[in-house]
């Protein structure tokens, strides 16, 4: 076994896996209200391909949690079986999923069945009308529903990822993280990041990590939390003393990158060494053209070795990755 090391000395034993670049959603931060045009069929990898790729991560590179993302990964029909076959290669790997939390109440269990340990869902708001204005969808009932299956399925901790976007809800904050303190979730307000299909983020209307402080100190006493970060993208905050937390993962304003642990594989195969990245590494065509196990970790190795020090939003000549967050994978 070689651990994905790159230049910078950082090893990444977190693998981020997209199952699809499809989702049932459209919020508005992500794409435009149409849709995208979706891998075709031929090139994503098939159930066989992920999982194997999968077993190279694990068995010959380091890996030691993997998360299934999207797109929506709960629209991908081979999921659970995925995921018990991942759960069987190895009982000690951390099997996670983030979701937008839609199908979630009727799948849970299955989840769980099959080994899954937790999951992250999507949720930017409770109120049902701000909820379709982000995404573009009257489904907040079925969040709702998902949220309460995965916990009493035993996925926990259930955590819940929220963005807030200046002008839609950004005043919801404290009233977000209430609904989730009451409900024992943990909520983690993440920054916007420049990953819309339509390329219309930007830094200026972006909500700071400092504003979300400020607006959740209009209700409630924040507190550094003791457990060391590490790796975590998470700043961990007690609420009102805890035992209750909030995480706030600044990805742009306090960026982490020295202690990144990730590294990603598209739903085409491809191996992202971050998630600004505008090169990738392709896997599916080698594996499709017999390469061994060996030969792809090579590859992914490589991959890996070129990973850049810093995701680079601060600098001017930063330019937003080709692809949207849906296709690659959070």
């Amino acid at each position: 076994m070689e651990p994905l090391v790159d230049r910078y000395g950082r090893v990444a034993t977190d693998l981020r896996v997209s199952l699809t670049d499809r989702c049932n959603l459209r919020c508005s931060y992500c794409m435009p209200a149409e849709g995208l045009d979706w891998l075709p069929g031929e090139e994503q990898l098939s159930d066989e391909e992920v999982v194997r790729l999968i077993a190279v991560g694990i068995e010959r590179l380091g890996v030691r949690e993997v998360r299934f993302t999207g797109g929506e990964p709960l629209v991908r029909r081979g999921l659970i079986d995925i995921v018990r076959r991942t759960r069987a290669l190895d009982p000690e790997v951390e099997l996670s999923i983030t979701t937008n939390g839609i199908g979630l109440a009727r799948t849970a269990g299955a989840l769980a069945e099959a080994g899954l340990d937790r999951v992250n869902v999507s949720l930017d708001t409770v109120r049902a009308d701000t909820f379709l204005e982000i995404t573009r969808r009257d489904r907040f009932d079925d969040v709702v529903a998902g949220l309460a299956a995965a916990e009493a399925a035993g996925l926990g901790p259930v955590k819940v990822n929220a963005v807030l976007l200046r002008g839609v809800n950004d005043d919801q904050a404290p009233e977000l993280l209430r609904w989730c303190v009451d409900r024992g979730y943990q909520l983690r307000f993440i920054e916007q990041m420049p990953l819309d299909a339509q390329h219309g983020w930007s830094r200026e209307g972006m909500v700071t990590a400092d504003e979300i402080f400020a607006h959740l100190a209009e209700e409630f006493v924040l507190t550094p939390a003791a457990e060391p970060r590490g790796s975590a993208p998470a700043e961990l905050f007690l609420v009102d003393g805890g035992p209750a937390t909030v995480g706030v993962i600044a990805s742009v304003t306090r960026p982490f990158c020295g202690d990144c642990d990730r590294v990603r594989l598209t739903a085409d195969g491809q191996v992202r060494n971050c998630l600004f990245a505008r090169e990738e590494s392709d896997l599916r065509k080698a594996m499709r053209a017999g390469a061994s196990d060996d030969d792809l970790a090579r590859r992914w190795l490589v991959a890996m070795a070129g990973k850049a020090a810093g995701h680079g939003i601060d600098d001017p000549t930063f330019l937003q990755p080709d692809r949207p967050m849906s296709a690659i994978g959070g």
